[in-house]
């Protein structure tokens, strides 16, 4: 992906991912972003933290791809999706009038992104009023969830913006890629014990 030449708002991309359906309901492109201000201990993505690193994609060229890729609708994580929020609300609003579904994830509670937003925090209102899904919370290494999808722990809420994803009953899924030159990359979560026995003496590179 290149980077934006223009003055259109810009997304700094740690992974683009076409097809997954460990991400969120259905098939889904998924979206990693790089840089996170909360940095929860414990967090799958360590290597998202820093705010190095990353492409910056114009937001126009992230719809494009997005859509083109055909699945249901884009899954927003990283890193910290409201980080970004001026870039990434115009890709869920993209993505919206494409006719697709909007997840996003957020370590920051549904409570806090609405006092920023009716504070006037334009960005954050505007990436909520573009998501139909949002799983918000830090995650909480005491308080794994064993038995929803996709969150990491119970504390997280899903908060239902719109009635377009409401069937959240999906299984937790990992999917394991291997490329041709070795390399194994994971998507989705799992806790650290399985994930140990799962990846026990491979080159791994977790991503999510």
């Amino acid at each position: 992906m290149a980077a934006s030449s223009t003055s259109e708002p810009t997304v700094r991309v740690a992974r683009f991912l076409d097809r997954t359906v460990a991400e969120g309901p259905g098939v889904r492109t998924a979206v990693w972003v790089q840089g996170c201000s909360i940095r929860c201990p414990g967090c799958f993505n360590p290597h998202l933290f820093t705010t190095r690193g990353g492409t910056p994609v114009g937001a126009d060229e992230l719809v494009a791809r997005i859509v083109a890729a055909g699945t249901d609708g884009v899954t927003l994580l990283g890193g910290e999706p409201f980080d970004q929020a001026a870039g990434l609300a115009v890709v869920a609003s993209g993505v919206r009038r494409a006719g697709l579904t909007v997840m996003t994830f957020s370590g920051y509670g549904y409570a806090d992104l609405l006092d920023r937003a009716g504070a006037g925090d334009r960005p954050v209102a505007a990436l909520l009023e573009a998501t139909d899904l949002l799983v918000a919370g830090p995650f909480r290494q005491d308080l794994l969830d064993h038995a929803r999808p996709w969150a990491g722990s119970t504390n997280q809420e899903f908060v239902h913006l719109t009635d377009r994803l409401r069937d959240v009953s999906a299984p937790d899924r990992l999917e394991v890629t291997v490329t041709s030159s070795g390399d194994v990359a994971l998507n989705g979560w799992a806790d650290p014990e399985t994930l140990d026995a799962l990846l026990d003496g491979l080159p791994v590179r977790r991503a999510r």
